[in-house]
């Protein structure tokens, strides 16, 4: 019985994972990152596995937040990121989180 119950739970945080990278994903398709923005190759901007890997093991999420609320330049080149006002401060959270776990 245990190892079913273990299995039970496994499964499920894997679904669990699974389904909220995939709610990101879509967050990032409704909100036109894909527009510039790809998972692992440059468009416009940097892919998001480049971005997590410049940005692991720092506390960036706040000023990445920012950076997507209000605009940038410089961090990657010198094409800006343009400011997204328009996408809801949740959506930022969930999204900057996701990005940085790639």
């Amino acid at each position: 019985m245990k190892t079913s119950l273990l299995t039970t739970l496994l499964l499920s945080g894997s679904l669990l994972l699974a389904s909220s990278a995939h709610a990101s994903l879509d967050l990032a398709k409704k909100n036109s990152c894909l527009a510039c923005h790809a998972m692992d190759k440059k468009l416009v901007g940097p892919s998001f596995k480049d971005i997590a890997n410049k940005y692991k093991g720092q506390n960036m999420q706040a000023k990445l937040e920012e950076k997507v609320k209000k605009g940038g330049a410089g961090s990657f080149g010198p094409v800006p990121m343009s400011p997204n006002p328009q996408v809801p401060d949740a959506d930022v959270k969930q999204l900057v989180k996701w990005v940085l776990a790639q």
